[in-house]
Protein backbone atom coordinates (compact mmCIF):
# COMPACT_ATOMS: atom_id res chain seq x y z
CA UNK A 1 0.00 0.00 0.00
CA UNK A 2 1.29 3.46 -0.99
CA UNK A 3 0.11 6.12 1.74
CA UNK A 4 0.64 9.74 0.47
CA UNK A 5 -0.30 13.68 2.06
CA UNK A 6 -1.72 15.71 -0.34
CA UNK A 7 -3.00 19.16 -0.61
CA UNK A 8 -6.70 19.43 -2.76
CA UNK A 9 -7.26 22.39 -5.28
CA UNK A 10 -9.46 23.87 -2.34
CA UNK A 11 -6.00 23.85 0.21
CA UNK A 12 -7.37 21.26 2.50
CA UNK A 13 -4.99 18.34 3.37
CA UNK A 14 -5.22 14.58 3.62
CA UNK A 15 -4.45 11.38 4.44
CA UNK A 16 -4.58 9.67 0.95
CA UNK A 17 -3.84 6.17 -0.69
CA UNK A 18 -2.18 6.53 -4.10
CA UNK A 19 -3.91 4.32 -6.85
CA UNK A 20 -2.28 3.01 -9.82
CA UNK A 21 1.19 4.74 -8.65
CA UNK A 22 -0.32 8.35 -8.18
CA UNK A 23 -3.31 7.74 -11.25
CA UNK A 24 -5.76 8.72 -8.69
CA UNK A 25 -6.11 9.05 -4.88
CA UNK A 26 -8.75 8.11 -2.44
CA UNK A 27 -8.81 10.58 0.51
CA UNK A 28 -9.19 8.54 3.66
CA UNK A 29 -10.89 10.92 5.64
CA UNK A 30 -13.12 12.12 3.45
CA UNK A 31 -13.54 8.34 2.65
CA UNK A 32 -14.68 7.09 5.99
CA UNK A 33 -17.24 9.96 6.46
CA UNK A 34 -18.51 9.07 3.61
CA UNK A 35 -18.70 5.16 4.15
CA UNK A 36 -19.62 5.58 7.95
CA UNK A 37 -21.28 8.99 8.64
CA UNK A 38 -19.11 9.70 11.14
CA UNK A 39 -15.80 11.55 12.04
CA UNK A 40 -12.48 9.47 11.37
CA UNK A 41 -10.46 9.08 14.81
CA UNK A 42 -7.60 7.13 12.73
CA UNK A 43 -7.48 8.94 9.21
CA UNK A 44 -7.85 12.13 10.10
CA UNK A 45 -3.57 12.30 9.11
CA UNK A 46 -0.90 10.28 8.27
CA UNK A 47 0.47 10.56 11.93
CA UNK A 48 -2.82 9.13 13.13
CA UNK A 49 -2.70 6.38 10.92
CA UNK A 50 0.27 5.05 12.20
CA UNK A 51 -0.93 5.74 15.81
CA UNK A 52 -3.84 3.45 14.86
CA UNK A 53 -1.77 0.55 13.86
CA UNK A 54 -3.99 -2.75 12.97
CA UNK A 55 -7.08 -0.55 13.65
CA UNK A 56 -6.13 2.40 11.20
CA UNK A 57 -5.27 -0.57 8.54
CA UNK A 58 -8.54 -2.32 8.73
CA UNK A 59 -10.40 0.97 8.69
CA UNK A 60 -8.49 2.04 5.45
CA UNK A 61 -9.08 -1.83 4.05
CA UNK A 62 -12.83 -1.47 4.56
CA UNK A 63 -12.56 2.23 2.58
CA UNK A 64 -10.79 0.29 -0.02
CA UNK A 65 -13.30 -1.92 -0.77
CA UNK A 66 -15.83 1.11 -0.76
CA UNK A 67 -14.47 3.00 -2.96
CA UNK A 68 -17.05 6.18 -2.67
CA UNK A 69 -16.14 8.08 -5.75
CA UNK A 70 -16.70 11.56 -3.87
CA UNK A 71 -13.45 10.29 -1.90
CA UNK A 72 -11.41 9.93 -5.28
CA UNK A 73 -9.12 12.76 -6.37
CA UNK A 74 -7.29 12.86 -9.77
CA UNK A 75 -3.59 12.46 -9.92
CA UNK A 76 -3.48 15.35 -11.71
CA UNK A 77 -5.45 17.89 -9.23
CA UNK A 78 -2.77 16.20 -6.10
CA UNK A 79 -0.29 17.87 -4.52
CA UNK A 80 1.81 15.79 -2.94
CA UNK A 81 3.45 17.10 0.81
CA UNK A 82 5.79 15.23 2.95
CA UNK A 83 3.84 12.09 3.27
CA UNK A 84 4.13 12.28 6.98
CA UNK A 85 4.37 16.10 7.43
CA UNK A 86 4.61 16.01 11.05
CA UNK A 87 7.41 12.99 12.16
CA UNK A 88 7.94 12.86 15.94
CA UNK A 89 11.38 13.43 15.37
CA UNK A 90 14.00 12.31 12.06
CA UNK A 91 17.75 10.71 12.58
CA UNK A 92 20.20 10.10 9.87
CA UNK A 93 22.26 7.22 10.03
CA UNK A 94 25.49 6.46 8.48
CA UNK A 95 24.82 2.75 6.76
CA UNK A 96 26.94 2.83 3.54
CA UNK A 97 30.68 2.65 4.99
CA UNK A 98 31.82 3.12 0.88
CA UNK A 99 29.90 6.63 0.86
CA UNK A 100 32.41 8.26 3.79
CA UNK A 101 35.21 6.43 1.90
CA UNK A 102 34.57 7.58 -1.61
CA UNK A 103 34.05 10.88 -0.16
CA UNK A 104 37.51 11.18 2.02
CA UNK A 105 39.27 9.23 -1.09
CA UNK A 106 38.01 12.19 -3.85
CA UNK A 107 38.82 14.91 -0.84
CA UNK A 108 42.39 13.57 -0.12
CA UNK A 109 43.36 12.73 -3.54
CA UNK A 110 44.16 8.83 -3.13
CA UNK A 111 42.24 5.30 -3.40
CA UNK A 112 38.85 4.72 -1.97
CA UNK A 113 40.47 1.15 -1.12
CA UNK A 114 43.25 3.83 1.37
CA UNK A 115 40.75 5.31 3.37
CA UNK A 116 40.72 3.71 6.70
CA UNK A 117 37.58 4.84 7.98
CA UNK A 118 37.12 4.95 12.25
CA UNK A 119 36.63 2.14 13.91
CA UNK A 120 33.46 3.55 15.82
CA UNK A 121 31.83 3.33 12.12
CA UNK A 122 31.54 0.28 11.32
CA UNK A 123 30.71 -0.39 14.85
CA UNK A 124 27.95 1.40 15.49
CA UNK A 125 25.29 3.08 13.64
CA UNK A 126 25.99 6.83 14.57
CA UNK A 127 23.60 9.05 13.94
CA UNK A 128 22.40 13.17 14.07
CA UNK A 129 19.10 14.44 14.47
CA UNK A 130 17.51 16.28 11.57
CA UNK A 131 15.66 19.32 11.72
CA UNK A 132 11.94 17.64 11.80
CA UNK A 133 10.27 21.12 10.52
CA UNK A 134 12.13 22.15 7.78
CA UNK A 135 10.53 19.48 5.24
CA UNK A 136 9.75 19.13 1.20
CA UNK A 137 8.06 16.81 -0.38
CA UNK A 138 7.92 15.64 -4.27
CA UNK A 139 7.78 18.29 -6.86
CA UNK A 140 8.77 21.34 -3.95
CA UNK A 141 11.28 23.97 -5.12
CA UNK A 142 14.25 24.13 -2.76
CA UNK A 143 15.03 27.77 -2.51
CA UNK A 144 19.19 27.40 -2.14
CA UNK A 145 20.13 29.53 1.11
CA UNK A 146 22.34 33.09 0.03
CA UNK A 147 24.62 31.61 2.03
CA UNK A 148 26.11 29.00 -0.03
CA UNK A 149 27.42 27.83 -3.76
CA UNK A 150 27.71 24.79 -3.57
CA UNK A 151 24.71 22.62 -3.46
CA UNK A 152 24.24 19.26 -2.85
CA UNK A 153 21.75 16.03 -2.85
CA UNK A 154 21.67 13.25 -0.65
CA UNK A 155 20.57 9.88 -1.97
CA UNK A 156 18.75 8.14 0.87
CA UNK A 157 15.93 6.02 2.04
CA UNK A 158 14.41 5.48 5.26
CA UNK A 159 12.02 3.91 7.94
CA UNK A 160 9.36 4.95 9.53
CA UNK A 161 8.53 3.25 13.03
CA UNK A 162 4.88 1.70 13.38
CA UNK A 163 5.78 1.19 17.15
CA UNK A 164 7.65 2.76 19.46
CA UNK A 165 10.04 1.05 22.53
CA UNK A 166 13.18 0.88 24.83
CA UNK A 167 15.79 -1.38 24.73
CA UNK A 168 14.05 -3.24 21.41
CA UNK A 169 16.25 -6.33 20.68
CA UNK A 170 18.06 -6.52 17.00
CA UNK A 171 16.17 -9.76 16.70
CA UNK A 172 12.57 -8.02 16.97
CA UNK A 173 13.33 -4.96 15.88
CA UNK A 174 11.82 -4.82 12.04
CA UNK A 175 8.39 -5.65 13.55
CA UNK A 176 8.50 -1.54 14.72
CA UNK A 177 8.35 -0.84 10.77
CA UNK A 178 5.23 0.86 9.40
CA UNK A 179 7.13 1.76 5.70
CA UNK A 180 9.59 2.84 3.68
CA UNK A 181 9.83 6.52 1.66
CA UNK A 182 13.08 7.99 0.26
CA UNK A 183 14.71 10.91 1.82
CA UNK A 184 16.71 13.60 0.08
CA UNK A 185 19.41 15.24 2.46
CA UNK A 186 19.77 18.51 0.86
CA UNK A 187 23.46 19.43 1.96
CA UNK A 188 25.07 23.11 1.76
CA UNK A 189 28.80 21.60 1.42
CA UNK A 190 30.77 24.64 1.74
CA UNK A 191 29.15 25.29 4.80
CA UNK A 192 29.39 22.07 6.05
CA UNK A 193 32.77 22.03 5.44
CA UNK A 194 33.27 24.96 7.45
CA UNK A 195 31.38 23.72 10.19
CA UNK A 196 33.15 20.57 10.75
CA UNK A 197 35.71 22.14 11.01
CA UNK A 198 35.06 23.58 13.81
CA UNK A 199 34.50 20.19 15.72
CA UNK A 200 31.10 21.73 16.95
CA UNK A 201 29.22 19.15 14.19
CA UNK A 202 26.64 20.06 11.26
CA UNK A 203 24.26 23.34 11.55
CA UNK A 204 23.79 25.78 8.74
CA UNK A 205 24.88 23.35 6.26
CA UNK A 206 22.33 20.83 6.65
CA UNK A 207 19.61 23.07 8.64
CA UNK A 208 17.59 25.47 6.18
CA UNK A 209 13.83 25.61 4.89
CA UNK A 210 13.36 22.66 2.53
CA UNK A 211 15.84 21.04 3.16
CA UNK A 212 15.02 17.49 3.85
CA UNK A 213 12.93 16.33 1.28
CA UNK A 214 10.62 12.69 1.43
CA UNK A 215 8.59 11.27 -0.55
CA UNK A 216 6.96 10.95 -3.21
CA UNK A 217 5.05 8.36 -0.28
CA UNK A 218 5.13 5.63 2.43
CA UNK A 219 5.10 1.84 1.41
CA UNK A 220 4.29 -0.04 3.81
CA UNK A 221 6.49 -2.56 4.68
CA UNK A 222 4.64 -5.58 3.79
CA UNK A 223 4.16 -4.41 0.13
CA UNK A 224 8.30 -3.62 -0.04
CA UNK A 225 9.21 -6.96 0.85
CA UNK A 226 12.89 -6.87 1.07
CA UNK A 227 14.46 -3.59 1.89
CA UNK A 228 18.07 -5.18 1.20
CA UNK A 229 17.03 -5.44 -3.00
CA UNK A 230 16.76 -2.11 -3.85
CA UNK A 231 18.25 -0.15 -6.72
CA UNK A 232 18.77 3.31 -5.88
CA UNK A 233 19.14 6.08 -8.42
CA UNK A 234 19.98 9.18 -8.78
CA UNK A 235 19.85 11.82 -11.92
CA UNK A 236 19.80 15.23 -12.86
CA UNK A 237 18.07 16.59 -15.79
CA UNK A 238 17.12 12.92 -16.51
CA UNK A 239 21.15 12.05 -16.72
CA UNK A 240 22.68 9.44 -14.53
CA UNK A 241 24.65 10.48 -11.91
CA UNK A 242 24.62 7.81 -9.06
CA UNK A 243 23.42 4.27 -8.85
CA UNK A 244 23.82 1.77 -5.83
CA UNK A 245 22.08 -0.38 -3.99
CA UNK A 246 20.65 -1.16 -0.70
CA UNK A 247 22.17 -4.65 -0.34
CA UNK A 248 25.00 -2.69 0.64
CA UNK A 249 23.58 -1.48 3.81
CA UNK A 250 26.55 -2.05 6.62
CA UNK A 251 24.09 -1.48 9.40
CA UNK A 252 20.43 -2.41 8.59
CA UNK A 253 17.34 -0.73 9.88
CA UNK A 254 17.24 -3.52 12.96
CA UNK A 255 20.41 -2.74 13.69
CA UNK A 256 19.22 1.18 13.39
CA UNK A 257 16.43 0.35 15.68
CA UNK A 258 18.36 -1.60 18.53
CA UNK A 259 21.03 0.97 19.10
CA UNK A 260 18.98 4.10 18.94
CA UNK A 261 16.25 2.68 21.57
CA UNK A 262 18.59 1.80 24.00
CA UNK A 263 18.24 3.54 27.11
CA UNK A 264 15.87 5.52 24.97
CA UNK A 265 12.19 5.68 24.46
CA UNK A 266 11.30 5.46 20.29
CA UNK A 267 8.40 6.44 19.38
CA UNK A 268 5.73 5.22 16.57
CA UNK A 269 5.93 8.36 13.74
CA UNK A 270 10.06 8.54 13.90
CA UNK A 271 11.78 8.42 10.53
CA UNK A 272 15.39 6.45 9.95
CA UNK A 273 17.17 7.86 7.58
CA UNK A 274 20.06 5.12 5.53
CA UNK A 275 22.52 8.02 5.11
CA UNK A 276 23.73 8.12 1.45
CA UNK A 277 24.58 5.28 -0.53
CA UNK A 278 27.94 4.91 -2.11
CA UNK A 279 28.45 7.58 -5.63
CA UNK A 280 25.00 9.31 -4.04
CA UNK A 281 26.34 13.09 -3.50
CA UNK A 282 28.33 15.06 -5.36
CA UNK A 283 30.55 15.08 -2.63
CA UNK A 284 31.99 11.58 -3.68
CA UNK A 285 31.55 12.22 -7.96
CA UNK A 286 31.84 15.95 -8.16
CA UNK A 287 28.64 16.61 -9.73
CA UNK A 288 26.95 19.33 -8.36
CA UNK A 289 23.33 21.15 -8.81
CA UNK A 290 23.35 24.45 -10.54
CA UNK A 291 20.05 26.58 -10.02
CA UNK A 292 17.37 25.41 -11.84
CA UNK A 293 18.44 21.36 -11.81
CA UNK A 294 15.79 19.04 -10.96
CA UNK A 295 17.14 15.73 -8.90
CA UNK A 296 15.10 12.60 -9.13
CA UNK A 297 15.65 9.96 -6.81
CA UNK A 298 14.30 6.57 -7.53
CA UNK A 299 14.02 3.08 -5.40
CA UNK A 300 12.98 0.21 -6.61
CA UNK A 301 9.68 -0.51 -5.52
CA UNK A 302 9.02 3.04 -3.65
CA UNK A 303 8.81 5.29 -5.96
CA UNK A 304 10.77 8.75 -7.80
CA UNK A 305 11.03 11.76 -5.61
CA UNK A 306 11.74 14.89 -7.46
CA UNK A 307 13.03 18.46 -6.33
CA UNK A 308 14.13 21.82 -8.59
CA UNK A 309 16.58 23.75 -7.11
CA UNK A 310 16.38 27.28 -7.42
CA UNK A 311 18.72 30.25 -6.27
Amino acid sequence: MKLATLRTPSGSHHPAVALDDGESYLLLDVAWRTFTGTEPTHLRTMLSVIDGGDTARSQIEDVLRAAPSEARLDGADARLLPPLPEPRQIRDYGCFPDHFRNARARRDGVPPDAVTLPPIMLERPLYYLVNRLTLAGDGDDIAWPTYSRVRDYELEFACILARGGRDIPASTAEDHIFGFTIFNDFSARDTQAEEIASGLGMSKGKDFDRSNSFGPWIVTADEVGDPYRLDMVARINGEEVSRGNTASMHHRFADLIAFTSTSTTVHPGEILCSGTVATGCGLETGRYLQPGDTIELDVTGIGTLRNTVVS
